[in-house]
């Protein structure tokens, strides 16, 4: 792709439960670059951020789910609780993360691990009133 002059953007996240917060911000991720490759934290590591009862969708569903979005060009899943090792491999053009951060609190192994390779870190905004905590507290109230 570098040889050709295209840019590689990359997010990574656990996208358990899909929904229009995620699929906004894969788009406006894919619209910073050429393609877009998504690193996709595997159950172990949704359980050590998110909690026991989490994911609800296995690693392998949770990956086809997103690598048949249109704006998803490829899915890696990374056995890691933080992508410091899928992003030094990845070596992305463009590193995109969502506006519940900024260059402050985001991981700052990842933020050297991107830096250092010539990339750029960019932040979108979050879509308010859409996550997947949100939509788990909803369907609890049924």
């Amino acid at each position: 792709m570098r040889a050709d002059g295209k840019k590689l953007v990359v997010t990574n996240g656990c996208f358990d439960l899909l929904h229009v917060g995620h699929v906004t911000y894969l788009e406006s991720a894919r619209n910073q670059g050429d393609a877009l490759l998504l690193g996709l934290n595997g159950d172990d590591s949704v359980r050590q951020l998110k909690g026991d009862s989490r994911p609800v969708n296995s690693e392998a569903d949770r990956a086809l789910v997103l690598a048949a979005l249109q704006s998803v060009d490829g899915v890696c899943i990374f056995a890691e609780k933080a992508a410091t090792r899928f992003l030094a491999a990845a070596q992305p053009d463009i590193y995109v993360k969502g506006g519940d951060y900024t260059l402050e609190t985001l991981n700052q192994e990842e933020r050297r691990a991107v830096e250092s390779g010539g990339g750029r870190i960019v932040i979108i905004p979050f879509v308010p009133g859409k996550s997947t905590t949100a939509l788990l507290q909803t369907i609890s109230r049924l």
